[in-house]
């Protein structure tokens, strides 16, 4: 059981709502006036809590409104599941996969105190490794009076969020063929104009966009081993629109009007994951995930056309696992291995300092 807890932060009523991950831009910019810069000492005040279902959804905030993923789960033995492989389980116990019953929801909340206003359930037994069979992994996407939400078995729901109701829907798994990763489906959807693009996998379909209010495919591009976990991103990087996509196999750049592919470098993730988002600092572009892997890649004047500028080990780079890594002046800033919150130059990857400090309180 997860609680969904609202604190105050602010010391005035004005206030951006957080509509998608990450903020209204994707950037995790908090753009609201008089924040305070430090908690009192008895700690921020608790101004509601609700209880939900399990989960690594985080809650999208409009409108007046909190919308967040969960799951329930029946009483079940894990031991009794159904396996979901051939011959002996594999060696390492959190690949083990297995079919776990279950149902998804689309929760809406009042965010003034958390009572609950609608619900959308739908069942979904998870075939995802049992270790991290949790619940959805993605944050929802809200658009004016639709909300977008994508379950980790590959279930795109487009709902209401007046009072969600259902305006369309796509299976990713029927409709494209997708063999879903070992952890689920977890890209979350962004809208761009009158799309809806999404990280879905198949034949030619790593990156399709929707007609966001028909769920109308647009057009599909790019082919990869597993669509890994990266949330699409939009960035103008030599003087175009580019949309990023970070797979099992490549970063690559499209054009988010037809899906035409701008340039393609060859950055494999560890095990495919393939988790933060890109980061863009003027025509330099930088990722990283798990096992130390990171890059750092420079898009040409044209934005056509792109090289790697230099690759990370364990002195260059920050090689974090789920976290977005930020850049400041030519600075990245990120929570590397083990918990140690490190900072790098992004032209070399040179490392200049980490600490555990932040962590130890």
């Amino acid at each position: 059981m997860i609680v969904l807890a609202c604190i105050g932060l602010s010391s005035t009523s004005q206030s951006d709502d957080w509509p998608q991950w990450l903020g209204p831009s994707r950037d995790a910019v908090w753009r609201e006036d008089g924040i305070v810069d430090r908690f009192p000492e008895e700690g921020p005040r608790l101004r509601w809590e609700t209880k939900l279902g399990a989960g690594y959804s985080g809650p999208a905030v409009a409108k007046g409104r909190v919308f967040v993923m969960d799951r329930l789960m029946p009483r079940l033995d894990p031991d009794k599941a159904r396996l979901l492989h051939d011959g002996p389980p594999p060696r390492n116990v959190n690949f083990i996969r297995k079919l776990l019953p279950g149902s998804e929801r689309l929760v809406c909340l009042s965010e003034s105190d958390g009572k609950m206003i609608w619900v959308h359930e739908w069942d979904c037994p998870y075939t995802t490794v049992a270790a991290y069979a949790i619940g959805p992994r993605a944050t929802p996407t809200v658009d004016g009076d639709r909300v977008y939400a994508l379950g980790a078995e590959g279930n795109l729901f487009c709902l209401s969020s007046l009072n969600g109701s259902v305006i369309w829907f796509r299976d990713f798994k029927k409709d494209y063929g997708l063999e879903i990763p070992e952890w689920g489906t977890a890209a979350h959807p962004l809208v761009d104009g009158s799309r809806l693009i999404c990280i879905v996998g198949g034949d030619r379909s790593t990156c399709v966009a929707f007609d966001k209010a028909t769920g109308r495919e647009l057009w599909r591009a790019l082919s990869a081993k597993q669509p890994g976990y990266c949330p699409p991103l939009i960035r103008h990087i030599g003087g175009r629109r580019q949309l990023l996509v970070w797979h099992s196999d490549a970063l690559e750049a499209l054009n988010p009007e037809n899906g035409e592919l701008y340039w393609s470098v060859g950055i494999k993730p560890t095990y495919a994951m393939s988790i933060g988002q890109p980061v863009v600092e003027g025509n330099r572009v930088y990722v990283m995930g798990f096992n130390r892997v990171s890059a750092c890649v420079e898009v040409s004047k044209d934005g056509q056309s792109a090289k790697l500028l230099w690759k990370g080990n364990t002195r260059r780079g920050i090689g974090g696992v789920h976290n977005t890594a930020f850049i400041h002046d030519g600075l990245i800033y990120a929570c590397g291995p083990n918990g140690k919150y490190s900072c790098a130059r992004l032209d070399s990857g040179e490392k200049l300092w980490s600490t555990f400090s932040p962590a130890e309180g």
